[in-house]
């Protein structure tokens, strides 16, 4: 699956918008057409990436920019300029490009910010695992895992829904049938917990089946 893409362009946009291009390389793109639009939809989308088409909003795109970034400090946002906009000053941008330029330059810019390539890529739900680059991002929060973490998190998705018991995740994750030292499955959980859970006291997500294993609800 490739990245997603929240777009952010005025409904009367004179400059290429470059949505479409985007969509024929397999990109999730939604369009929306205000910064409070946007602001809306963002928790819901959980976007990889946003781009901001400042022309288009016939603004500089620092307001928006600054309030997405409020919202989700780690989110990548590029801004497009017109040739005459300046964007100084601190900001919240990972990358500014001014028009006119390719589709090839704008590829060439965003795909560093994005995760992986669907090989490498799981997704259920609101949780999305890159498997490559060992981080997991769910409803806003990002978070990199370690190797051992990753693993674990991979065989949760795979079963999402099922219960797993303690023996099958330690026999999967540390390839051992060795699980009297249940405290080092409960920590790497509890981890786990941390990245996904927006409360981790009380997660949404991950579940604990008393007696039995785990369940990863999506």
């Amino acid at each position: 699956m490739k990245a997603r893409i929240l777009w952010i362009e005025g409904k009367r946009t004179e400059s290429p918008s470059f949505v479409s291009a985007l969509r024929k390389k397999d990109y999730l793109v939604e369009v929306v057409s205000t910064g409070s639009a946007a602001l809306a939809r963002l928790l819901e989308i959980d976007p990889d990436l946003v781009v901001i088409n400042a022309p288009s909003l016939r603004t500089s795109g620092k307001r928006i920019c600054r309030d997405l970034h409020e919202k989700i400090a780690t989110l990548p946002i590029v801004v497009i300029l017109s040739p005459e906009q300046n964007f100084t000053g601190e900001t919240c941008a990972r990358v500014v490009l001014k028009l006119p330029f390719t589709i090839r330059k704008l590829l060439n810019r965003i795909t560093p910010l994005l995760p992986g390539d669907g090989q490498h890529m799981l997704h259920i739900g609101h949780i999305r695992l890159d498997l490559e680059r060992k981080r997991v991002r769910c409803q806003g929060r990002e978070a990199r895992l370690t190797p051992r973490l990753t693993h674990l998190l991979e065989v949760l998705m795979q079963h999402a829904g099922e219960v797993i018991e303690r023996q099958q995740l330690f026999k999967e994750v540390w390839e051992t049938d060795y699980t009297l030292d249940t405290r080092t499955l409960d920590v790497h959980i509890s981890w786990l917990r941390e990245a996904l859970e927006e409360d981790p006291r009380h997660p949404q997500h991950l579940k604990t089946i008393r007696g039995v294993g785990y369940r990863l609800d999506v």
